[in-house]
C-alpha cells in the first residue's frame, strides 16, 4: 500500500496494489477494491506489448475505470521501489484504459516522485453546467460559483471554479441536486477548487464522485491533469511549459500537493503531466475466497 501525492505517511491518497494479479477474476478484483474501499485499488498484469512495462487495471469499490491519475503514478512507485520493474531511462509504460500511459520516475530517500505523461487532447464538450445548478449541488449560493466546464483526458469531471477557499471548505454535496443534474450529465464527478487560473498559481481544490462509490477524494490525478490541459488550451501562451500546484485533501485531513503541468508548442498543447512524490506505508497478502 502506499500513500500518493504526499512526502508523508497517512497524508495524500491511499492506494493498495496487487503486484501480481495473474488468476484473479474481474469479479475478485471488484471484489477486492471494495474490501479495501479505498478510492482505487490496481492490479498489475504482464503486458500484452512486450515493449511496455505492465498492464494495470484500476478499480474503484464500484466499477474499473480506464484510467486514473494516482493509481498510475503510485503503481509506477510502488513497483520501483520493491524492484519489481526495470525502468530503463527512468520511465515506465502501462498499459491502461486509455492505452500506453508513460510514467517518469526519480527515486531519492523515502519518497519516490512519478510523472505520468500524456499525449491526448482534451475533450470538452460545448455544453455548459449552469452555475447555479452547480452551486445548488454544492449547497453554495450561486455567486460562489465563477464558472463550471466539463473535461476529460480519459475520466470526465466537471470543474467549478469557486470564488475563494473558503467556499471551497465550505461545500457539501446535496445528493438530491446532484441526482437531478449531473448523476447523467456528461460527467458526474465534480472537481471544486479556488485560484487564480494563470500558470504559476496554486489552486486549492476538493472532489466528489458519488457515481463512482467516492464519497470524496483525497487526490485526483486524471482531474489535474484535464485542468492542466484546459487551462492550457485557453492560455495565450504559444510556446513552453505551464505549472500549476493543487493542493487537494486538506479538509479531508489528507493533505496532497499535486504538481500539474501542460506543454505548449506553436499554440498547441501537445502533453499534459501530473507528478507527485508517494510513499509506501504497507504490505501483505490476502486469500480470495473459492469462487471468486
Amino acid at each position: 500500500m502506499a500513500d500518493v501525492f504526499t512526502e508523508t505517511a497517512f497524508g495524500g491518497n491511499q492506494l493498495a496494489v496487487f503486484p501480481d494479479a495473474r488468476g484473479l477474476s474481474d469479479r475478485a478484483m471488484q471484489a477486492l477494491a471494495r474490501e479495501f474501499n479505498f478510492a482505487e485499488t490496481n492490479f498489475v498484469l504482464p503486458p500484452r506489448n512486450p515493449r511496455h512495462t505492465r498492464r494495470v487495471r484500476i478499480f474503484t469499490p464500484r466499477t474499473q475505470l480506464p484510467f486514473a491519475g494516482h493509481p498510475t503514478v503510485g503503481t509506477a512507485a510502488v513497483l520501483s521501489s520493491r524492484g519489481l520493474i526495470e525502468t530503463p531511462g527512468s520511465t515506465a509504460v502501462f498499459e491502461e484504459g486509455v492505452g500506453p500511459v508513460t510514467v517518469q520516475i526519480r527515486r531519492g530517500g523515502a519518497a519516490v516522485f512519478t510523472r505520468l505523461v500524456l499525449e491526448k487532447e482534451v475533450e470538452s464538450p460545448m455544453t455548459l453546467p449552469a452555475r447555479n445548478t452547480a452551486a445548488a449541488t454544492l449547497s453554495l449560493p450561486e455567486e460562489a460559483v465563477l464558472e463550471a466546464w466539463f473535461a476529460s483526458v480519459g475520466v470526465p469531471f466537471c470543474f467549478i471554479h469557486l470564488a475563494n477557499k473558503e467556499a471551497v471548505d465550505r461545500a457539501a454535496l446535496d445528493r438530491t441536486a446532484w441526482a437531478a443534474s449531473f448523476a447523467q450529465a456528461w460527467a458526474p464527478s465534480l472537481f471544486f477548487f479556488a485560484g487564480e487560473l494563470a500558470p504559476g498559481s496554486r489552486l486549492y481544490a476538493r472532489m466528489f464522485a458519488p457515481a463512482y462509490g467516492i464519497e470524496e477524494d483525497p487526490a485526483t490525478g486524471a482531474a489535474s491533469a484535464a485542468l492542466a490541459g484546459y487551462l492550457s488550451d485557453r492560455s495565450p501562451i504559444r510556446d513552453g511549459t505551464l505549472i500549476w500546484q493543487i493542493n487537494q485533501g486538506v479538509a479531508m485531513g489528507r493533505p496532497s500537493l499535486i504538481e500539474a503541468s501542460a506543454e505548449r508548442s506553436h499554440g498547441w498543447t501537445i502533453k499534459v503531466k501530473v507528478g507527485g512524490s508517494s510513499v509506501l506505508v504497507g504490505e501483505g497478502s490476502m486469500t480470495v475466497p473459492a469462487g471468486y
